[in-house]
């Protein structure tokens, strides 16, 4: 279904990039049906087109009628703006792609055509390697041919969830943010292993590999998370030790804390977006 399907990306930061480059290594959609706009920045459409044998077009020359599938990564803050312009250059049957943290499909359905075809979904940057856990939400309007097209292109970067829109904050937290939290727990194994004399690499190296041997048991063992830990710790133990210390200095708790902070945050931005948009309409009507 992707084969002959033009795709543009609206927004060229991180996000954009990680997906384009999943989508491209993944040998789906030929580069060149693959378009990156943005507002101003030339360079960095010139970096990406040369990176990934793609289209860098001008926000003024984006070709919107022939296009199939717009993928919106600009800045949550610049959403309703762009989806306003957006309106003015397509038609209810192009269908939408939204990686924008905490803008819900309601949202953009209110500043896009009444029975536009759009889908949330909350990719993260490990898309770039085709691992990204990506969900995905379907609007109001959305057909279901539309969806299997939307996964099939996401399944390009990695392994897609289709869950209720209302799950979707807690969604971000885990997955959207999650590499995150992996980076800043692997900054300190390194830092505990180079302060006991090993070399910055090889204590990476290491890292990664525990964290991907131990990501694959949980995919392909029966055992629950739980479980696995428990397996691998005996009484009295040096991982017993371990995750004593864990426990002593609130090591599950911050976890916990990092998930449910992330998803506040996106449910913050969309309540924000909608209390100015609210405010907005309220303005036009009383002139």
């Amino acid at each position: 279904m992707l084969k002959n399907k033009v795709i543009a990306f609206l927004g060229a930061g991180s996000m954009a990039e990680a997906m384009i480059a999943g989508i491209v290594n993944g040998g789906k959609v030929p580069s060149d049906q693959i378009i990156v706009s943005n507002k101003s920045n030339q360079t960095r459409l010139s970096e990406l087109q040369m990176g990934y044998n793609i289209q860098g077009v001008q926000k003024d020359l984006v070709p919107y009628k022939e296009i199939d599938i717009f993928v919106l990564a600009m800045k949550p803050k610049d959403a309703e703006i762009a989806l306003s312009s957006l309106k003015t250059h397509i038609n209810p049957n192009q269908l939408i792609l939204s990686v924008l943290a905490g803008i819900s499909t309601s949202f953009m359905e209110g500043h896009l055509h009444p029975t536009q075809q759009v889908i949330r979904v909350m990719p993260n940057t490990s898309s770039m390697i085709g691992e990204s856990a990506t969900a995905l939400s379907p609007g109001a309007h959305t057909t279901e041919e539309n969806i299997s097209i939307a996964k099939e292109l996401l399944e390009c970067i990695g392994e897609v969830f289709i869950i209720p829109e209302e799950k979707m904050d807690i969604f971000t937290g885990i997955a959207g943010s999650g590499p995150a939290y992996f980076y800043y727990l692997m900054e300190h194994m390194e830092k505990a292993g180079t302060d006991a004399g090993l070399d910055s690499e090889t204590t990476r190296q290491i890292i990664a590999q525990t964290i991907v041997g131990a990501a694959k048991m949980v995919q392909e063992q029966e055992e629950t998370p739980s479980e696995l830990r428990e397996n691998v710790t005996s009484p009295n133990g040096t991982t017993a030790a371990g995750l004593e210390a864990l426990k002593q200095h609130g090591g599950g708790k911050a976890i916990s804390q990092a998930i449910h902070h992330a998803a506040n945050r996106s449910k913050e931005i969309c309540s924000q977006l909608e209390k100015k948009n609210s405010t907005a309409n309220q303005s036009k009507k009383a002139m």
